[in-house]
């Protein structure tokens, strides 16, 4: 596990304080984030998310206001330096990704290329 890696990735304010709300309305103020990229998309990798209320082995952690963010190492590869942040906008909006890693990505704002060798990331498991 690594500890507090601040340049792997990044939340807003905005981002951080819907997270907060989020985990506070489902009465789960102590689950982090996990941020992971797997295969698939129309650009190659398309991010995902979701709750954890722990790490797992070699993940690194990143808290910010109180909530972890948990990434593993082969998703680590493709989003260092990332931001997340929260859009709101007229026609829908949500959490997105700024991954500065990305030589393409789709309108859509979930899928991407690293112009590398896409890898295997795994996903959330509960």
């Amino acid at each position: 596990m690594i500890e507090n890696d601040t340049d792997l990735i990044t939340i807003t304010d905005s981002a951080l304080g819907q997270l907060k709300d989020l985990l506070a309305k489902q009465g789960h103020a102590e689950l982090g984030l996990r941020v992971f990229v797997q295969p698939g998309g129309c650009s190659g990798m398309s991010y995902g998310m979701g709750f954890e209320d722990h790490a797992e082995d070699g993940d690194a952690i990143t808290e910010y206001g109180g909530v972890r963010l948990f990434v593993d190492p082969v998703s680590a590869r493709y989003i260092k330096g990332a931001e997340i942040d929260f859009v709101d906008q007229l026609m829908g909006g949500g959490f997105t990704v700024h991954n500065p890693n990305a030589v393409s990505s789709c309108s859509c704002g979930s899928s991407f290329d690293t112009g590398g060798d896409g890898g295997t990331a795994r996903g959330c498991q509960h």
